[in-house]
């Protein structure tokens, strides 16, 4: 990893995933996969939670009907799934550790959007809830157009509806799918989460544990501009 690419820079925009980075939903997503192949009479297969976490819910839908040998169930699980989230997600939405403070500090700095795999209302809602959605300009979610991750799509719409080129801007990201868009993008990256072994660990320039980190904070508190030194945002990007 190269921590320093984060440290040393300021960047001009940056662009957080949603679950499991800024709202503590990934849990959601575990829960709801797992209700509906036991509503169906199916248990998720070893290392299936692994496999699905990060992936858009169609995509989770289809590897759920395909562990279990029924790809004719594909459309009835991913629309069980998504209604299930949605449920769970409304009766318990909350904040990762760090993630408000760190998106107030940010806001101070460089223009902010989301890119998530989530349905549009669901980011929406969650970020509603949370109270943190005016900080974000844009939400950029997958649709005819713009592909979900792994796929770079959301990531490279996202810097582009910050006004800025993609080496510019900065990624947060918890999973191995969101950590390749990012990168495949052009991102700098902070990987959030339990250190994996996994390739993300190299794709990530600094990993850290939780947003929470003294580490985390203080970078990003170290960026805003002192009262009166110009405009907001003056030092965006510089190396």
């Amino acid at each position: 990893m190269t921590a320093h690419r984060i440290l040393s820079w300021t960047p001009a925009a940056v662009v957080f995933d949603c679950d499991g980075t800024l709202m503590d939903t990934e849990r959601h997503w575990v829960d709801a996969r797992d209700a509906v192949l036991r509503a169906y009479g199916y248990a998720p297969a070893p290392g299936f939670a692994e496999k699905a976490r990060g992936l858009h819910y169609t995509a989770c839908g289809r590897l759920m009907a395909e562990s279990v040998g029924r790809p004719d169930l594909t459309e009835e699980l991913t629309a069980a799934l998504l209604d299930r989230f949605r449920e769970l997600v409304a009766a318990n939405p909350t904040t990762m550790p760090g993630a408000p403070e760190l998106v107030r500090a940010a806001a101070q700095f460089a223009p902010l959007a989301v890119a998530s795999n989530c349905p549009l209302e669901v980011v929406e809602s969650c970020l509603d809830f949370a109270g943190l959605r005016r900080y974000f300009g844009h939400i950029v979610v997958p649709d005819d157009t713009t592909r979900p991750k792994p796929h770079p799509d959301v990531y490279l719409t996202a810097a582009r509806l910050c006004g800025v080129e993609p080496a510019k801007a900065l990624a947060v990201e918890d999973s191995h799918c969101g950590i390749q868009a990012a990168a495949a993008a052009g991102l700098r990256v902070i990987g959030v989460g339990p250190r994996p072994s996994g390739p993300e660990t190299a794709m990530a320039d600094w990993w850290v544990h939780s947003l929470q980190e003294p580490a985390v904070q203080g970078w990003a508190g170290a960026r805003i501009p002192a009262q009166g030194s110009g405009p907001r945002g003056a030092r965006h990007g510089t190396p």
